[in-house]
């Protein structure tokens, strides 16, 4: 999501062709406790595969032994935690047997299985994150503390690049190039960003009466937070979390994607490395309707910040209602409109456009999936478009030529193709994509539709891959009225070399952040969020500090006396 100017003129990197995964037990060839056979049915309807072990408790302990990936071209083995990190331990569930089945998008294939907490497994981790809190975080350690910490944990995160970014482009399937110079590259900024906060989170002095008595304020750390983060961006909505909690002196209970856990548990080890004290973030993977849940409705937890889906944010703003009023952030669906006038810089505009709905594949909350362009440049844009979108080749993430990769599963691949029929069906038109390819892996080629009106389900719904809704329109009144016809409220675009129109229309457009010449292109020291149902709260900036702390007013009396009685 999170896109650098510079970034966009690409970085060198070492080239991975193929890859090679086995733990240290199937190289062997023991299968070990609790494991079995891959489920091979492809419409197997879950996100993430479980598997429950058989075998007495007390062997189930082996699953926190690490795994072993082994990249084929490079050689490069990464050793894999697999339990849940709590205390700076990976540890066993305390009560289940429960494993998540890890899978290579481009391939199909599973790279590995990790622990999958329960219920009882956030109650420990809230604890630990509880203890360290009261203990050895929140307001025990100084700003100056936190920003030495977060700092050298940023440092740890860019020494390691490559191999973090080889593991997520195999449990994601996003280009190697992209999870590198894009999604880590910016999370070490975000740390080091909001490393600078540490040490200045400031109140405010009041005037009260400056013979007697005056007030001052205080922002303290909101204390425990929860923080459930995506599939589409592991290690970048990781840091968009984890750097401004710690920043405030919150500690943490992580739960990553079920079914794209494996950068997390990596990153903790760094957390260890880099000297902060257990139990300040903790990583507990888990399906989303049990750990997810769990930390929603959780009663020592002080905060929840998500970012998913409107449909899973309204179900956690419930419970955090139902429990204790828990404070809650959240960063949710898109539908947003990209607007093309006739003044605009055409090839400029086409880039953007194409950046806006491709990158990711698509797997963008930002996403520019509902184009407008402007009846008298019609005709010369839409061809530009189309070759703009042939230009770039969809492929395996270790390929150094692919600008996208593989949807992220299974379920998301078949979603993308049901909204790509309904498009049809409904009267729209593919002038370019929409048709699956033969073989492995969940691609899913870029995809434009042209006669699309707003009724239709591809111009209505969050279809989150590279599909494009395009339409015309004829003046400034009638495109605003298009573009705010959505429930959503996440991110717009505009594209004009007009710059009356462009005040105009930045400000008539209902959405949280407004790209005037470009598209998709954040940075960390500039807020991010959603109005309407793309969600409540701030991300990034100094924003976000608002978001994890809590102010206190403190009234000081030195020279009022008070008489007795009234």
């Amino acid at each position: 999501m999170l896109i650098r100017l510079h970034q966009l003129l690409g970085r060198p990197g070492a080239r991975i062709c193929t890859l090679s995964t086995t733990s240290s037990r199937q190289r062997t060839g023991s299968k070990g406790p609790g494991s079995r056979a891959r489920v091979t049915d492809r419409s197997f309807p879950r996100t993430a595969t479980l598997t429950h072990s058989t075998r007495p408790r007390r062997l189930q302990r082996t699953m926190v032994q690490p795994v072993t990936v082994t990249v084929a071209a490079s050689g490069r083995r990464i050793t894999v935690p697999t339990g849940l990190f709590i205390n700076n331990e990976f540890v066993p569930s305390v009560d289940s047997s429960t494993t998540i089945e890890c899978t290579n998008p481009a391939t199909e294939e599973v790279i590995c299985s990790v622990v999958a907490g329960s219920e009882k497994d956030i109650d420990v981790a809230v604890a630990a994150a509880r203890n360290a809190f009261k203990t050895t975080w929140g307001k025990n350690v100084t700003g100056f503390e936190r920003s030495r910490l977060l700092n050298k944990l940023a440092d740890l995160i860019e020494r390691d690049a490559q191999e973090l970014a080889e593991l997520e482009t195999l449990n994601n399937g996003k280009p190697l190039k992209i999870a590198r110079d894009f999604d880590i590259a910016d999370s070490v900024q975000c740390l080091r960003y909001y490393a600078g906060w540490a040490d200045k989170i400031l109140g405010q002095a009041i005037e009260i009466d400056n013979k007697t008595k005056f007030a001052f304020t205080r922002h303290d750390p909101i204390g425990v937070c929860g923080q459930i983060i995506p599939w589409n961006y592991p290690i970048n909505m990781w840091s968009w979390k984890v750097a401004p909690a710690l920043a405030c002196g919150c500690t943490i209970v992580m739960k990553p994607s079920e079914i794209t856990p494996l950068t997390a548990l990596k990153l903790s080890e760094l957390i260890v490395e880099a000297g902060f004290p257990p139990g300040v973030v903790n990583t507990v993977p888990s399906l989303g309707s049990v750990g997810g849940a769990a930390l929603s409705a959780h009663k020592d937890v002080d905060k929840v910040a998500f970012t998913g889906s409107t449909v899973t944010g309204r179900r956690i703003m419930e419970a955090a209602a139902k429990s204790n009023l828990k404070k809650v952030s959240l960063e949710l669906g898109g539908k947003s409109p990209n607007i093309v006038f006739e003044s605009a810089d055409l090839d400029q505009a086409a880039n953007w456009v194409g950046l806006g709905i491709l990158y990711n594949t698509g797997q963008d909350c930002t996403a520019g999936s509902r184009l407008f362009v402007q009846d008298t440049v019609y005709d010369k844009f839409i061809p530009l478009l189309v070759e703009k979108f042939k230009q770039l080749k969809v492929g395996d993430g270790f390929d150094e030529q692919s600008g996208g990769g593989p949807v992220v599963s299974k379920m998301q691949y078949d979603k993308i193709f049901s909204y790509i029929e309904k498009g049809r069906a409904e009267g729209a038109k593919a002038i370019l994509g929409g048709e699956k390819r033969p073989g492995k892996g969940y691609y899913v080629d870029p995809t434009i539709f042209v006669d699309t009106t707003p009724d239709m389900a591809i111009v209505r719904d969050e279809i989150f891959g590279p599909v494009l809704a395009v339409a015309k329109f004829s003046t400034e009144e009638e495109v605003i009225e298009l573009a705010n016809d959505t429930t959503y409220g996440l991110g717009a675009g505009l594209h004009s070399n007009d710059a009356n129109q462009c005040m105009r229309v930045s400000q008539a457009l209902e959405a949280g952040t407004v790209w005037v010449n470009q598209y998709n292109v954040l940075t960390n020291n500039a807020p991010f969020g959603g109005k309407k149902q793309s969600g409540i709260g701030r991300e990034l900036g100094s924003y976000a500090l608002q978001e994890y702390t809590s102010i206190k007013a403190v009234h000081w009396n030195y020279g009022e006396k008070l008489d007795w009685p009234l």
